[in-house]
């Protein structure tokens, strides 16, 4: 069985929860898969630290939460040092770069991508907001977890309607850092 298990983390206000949303909805609506989602955050709206959860598998998923991360995506330090032992060998890190700093713990055969998501987000989009379309489209450029159309097609479907164009252009400029990076 194809079994991904996928850490999203940072802080309230960065859009955490809404990527993993996206994530699980482009697997178990767009490509058939099926796909579970374990949200956590502080009580705090803004600031505090939160999680999603996401596991996405090809077979029914008999337990929801992780025990080692395939694809670990940590947008605050906090989340990065909570949860960077749960990397498994091989595994890959998404992390923004202008708020985390990567260090030795990363297990064997590890890969690593970083995004300056919020700068993005803020000079070339100029809403912060748009901060977590920049990273799902740098998830879909640097992860095979799930295909590029079926998250694109999650994204429209999961923004207010009027915003799609705008959810767009961040997820596309997230997608093409990632893919400038890899080239």
């Amino acid at each position: 069985m194809s079994m991904h298990e996928i850490r999203i983390c940072g802080l309230g206000g960065q859009g955490v929860i809404m990527a993993g949303m996206i994530v699980g909805k482009a697997a178990a609506i767009f490509e058939d898969r099926y796909a579970t989602l374990v949200q956590s955050f502080g009580p705090e709206a803004r600031g505090s630290e939160c999680s999603a959860q996401v596991m996405v598998a090809d077979e029914p998923i008999a337990f929801p939460y992780l025990r080692h991360t395939d694809l670990f995506v940590a947008l605050s330090q906090g989340a990065y040092e909570k949860f960077i032992h749960e990397m498994k060998e091989g595994a890959t890190l998404v992390y923004e770069s202008d708020l985390v700093t990567v260090d030795e713990r990363l297990p064997k055969g590890a890969k690593k991508f970083g995004i300056p998501g919020t700068r993005i987000a803020e000079e070339q989009l100029g809403r912060r907001i748009a901060f977590n379309m920049v990273v799902v489209g740098f998830i879909a450029a640097v992860s095979s977890v799930v295909q590029v159309e079926a998250i694109i097609k999650a994204v429209a479907d999961s923004v207010p309607p009027g915003t799609e164009a705008f959810n767009m252009k961040a997820f596309n400029m997230g997608f093409e850092y990632g893919k400038n990076l890899l080239s």
